[in-house]
Order: structure tokens, then sequence, then C-alpha cells
């Protein structure tokens, strides 16, 4: 963000506190001083007046940045987002386009309870005309930006990962999953804090004599399917790890897209480990059982690769 808003001046970045506050989490911190109120703008407390406000600037030639202070505000602007950010480029007969993002925190915290542990990226799924994206590492969330509404999901225990950001100009792109670890016995899906709760479940296997390919998917939607197939096609079994609710989730989406398409590549069903469906409860040791851990992880490439000698 703050390299774009250095290059081009369309950009601009819109919620409550991004301005003088910095965000809620800081990201923002330091921009306003450079920028000033007409790029950096404090709104009120107002989801679906300031996400309308970010359709119509993207309407009429800007590249607005809205950012939901937490992800589970943004139900508040559900219409603006999928009758108006999702749909108007089809709508208007593509008289216009809605080039803007939308991002912010969201996912299970440390006890922040039901209604700030929300994950959205189920909701969204659906709506057609939207590009789903969650990032996971400093690197891929240098991404490239296209003329596409784009919801930028960024979990909340992230913030503070650090990490080598590519050089220069290039971004990672928006529709292409990552290889964090290749293998052959079983691939791995996920995507955002997944990642690091699967690469711990990984050096466990890795002791126990498995080798598990592990795919970062990035997009949400669509599907980097060149690289899902290429995977499976190798390994021909897979597990998706979530964060998501398991009724309705990413993973059920991927599980059913693999299943019609690579069926006969499979020896085995997709497994799938998700959040259980129930209200995050504030409870540490409660909301640690709603969620996937790490041994769940190894559980499952068990019952799906067999379990070793001397394990």
């Amino acid at each position: 963000m703050r390299v774009l808003l250095l290059h081009l001046a369309s950009i601009t970045h819109t919620s409550e506190d991004v301005g003088h506050y910095g965000g809620s989490y800081k990201v923002s911190n330091g921009l306003y001083k450079k920028y000033g109120e007409m790029r950096l703008l404090d709104t009120p407390i107002c989801e679906n007046g300031f996400l309308g406000m970010g359709v119509g600037a993207a309407m009429t030639g800007l590249r607005p940045i809205v950012e939901g202070m937490n992800m589970g505000f943004l139900l508040l602007a559900f219409n603006q987002i999928s009758n108006n950010c999702g749909m108007l480029h089809y709508t208007s007969g593509g008289q216009f386009k809605v080039p803007m993002v939308i991002r912010g925190p969201g996912g299970v915290g440390r006890q922040l309870g039901a209604e700030h542990s929300q994950r959205l990226e189920s909701y969204f799924q659906s709506i057609p005309g939207v590009q789903l994206v969650a990032c996971s590492t400093v690197a891929n969330s240098k991404a490239l930006l296209n003329d596409n509404p784009i919801i930028f999901f960024e979990h909340v225990l992230l913030y503070n990962v650090k990490g080598e950001v590519h050089p220069g100009d290039y971004c990672q792109c928006l529709e292409r999953a990552e290889m964090v670890r290749e293998g052959t016995d079983v691939t791995i899906f996920c995507y955002s804090r997944m990642r690091y709760v699967v690469m711990q479940a990984v050096a466990e296997l890795e002791k126990q004599g498995y080798n598990p390919e592990v795919i970062d998917l990035i997009s949400l939607k669509p599907f980097d399917m060149e690289t899902i197939s290429k995977s499976i096609k190798k390994t021909r079994k897979a597990i998706i790890v979530e964060e998501c609710m398991k009724t309705g989730g990413i993973g059920a989406s991927l599980s059913a897209v693999i299943h019609e398409s690579l069926f006969n590549e499979l020896d085995h069903e997709v497994l799938r480990l998700s959040s259980q469906d129930v209200p995050t409860s504030y409870a540490y040791d409660l909301e640690a059982a709603t969620i996937v851990q790490p041994e769940k992880v190894v559980e499952a490439v068990h019952k799906i690769c067999g379990v070793r000698a001397g394990v």
C-alpha cells in the first residue's frame, strides 16, 4: 500500500482511524502526515457509507483502498460489496470498472470473542465479480492490483510476521498459489495463518518419515487450478486445512472442484480440516478447541497415508 501511494496518485485509503491514528493495527501509520487528508481519509463509524463511497470513487477513476477495521464489521456493508462493488461492471454493460481493494484484519485472534473472530471468506466467495485473496507472508502480501474489486484478507495474528520483500517492482500474482514445500506423499492445501499451523505439523511429520507437499492457496477465488492439478497428479492425495467454518467454507468449494475435475487422479477422498461450526469462544481453551491445531494435521496425514512403522 505504501508503494502504491507513492507511485499512483489515484490511490486513496479510507476507513475509521486510518489517518490521524494510523490504523487500528498501525498499517497506515505515518501516511497521513505524508499524503494528507484527501488520500488518507478518516470516516465516521458507518461501514455501508464509506464502502459505498469507495465504490463511487472507483467508478469515477480513483483506485480506493478501503479498510474494515475488523472484517466482521463489513457485514454491515454487504449490500455495497455484493450488489454494487461486484456487479456494477456487468450491470452497467461495461461502462464502469470498480478497481477497488477492500482489506483488513480478521480471523481468530487471541480471545477476541465471537464477533471479532469472523472469517468472512465463506460469506463473500459466492459474490460474482469479486476476487478473494488471503495473504500469509510479507512477500505474498505485496500483490499486483488489477481492475477488479478485490477483498484482501489479512489475519489479525500475522501483523508481526517479518520477512523479505521482493525487490523492485516485482509483485505476487493475485491468481497464483505458492509452493511452500515440495513433497510426494500428500498435498496439504492451506491459506493465511493455517500455513504456519501446517508447517508446525510438517516438522513433526518429517521426523516420522513423511514427505508432504504444502501449497498456500493465496487466491481463494479463483483457485489456481494449474498448480492444484499438477500437485494432485503427483501425490494423488489431498488435505485441505482452513480456519474457515466447515459448512460452506473455502475448503468445501475446493474439495468439490477437486472431486469434480480430478476424481480419477485421487487414491483417497479429499480430507477437510476446518473450524467447528460454533461461535468462537472468548475462553482460551475453548477458542483453541474450535480451530485446527498441528496435531490434527498430523492425524489427517496418518489417516490418508497410513501410519508408518515406529510412529
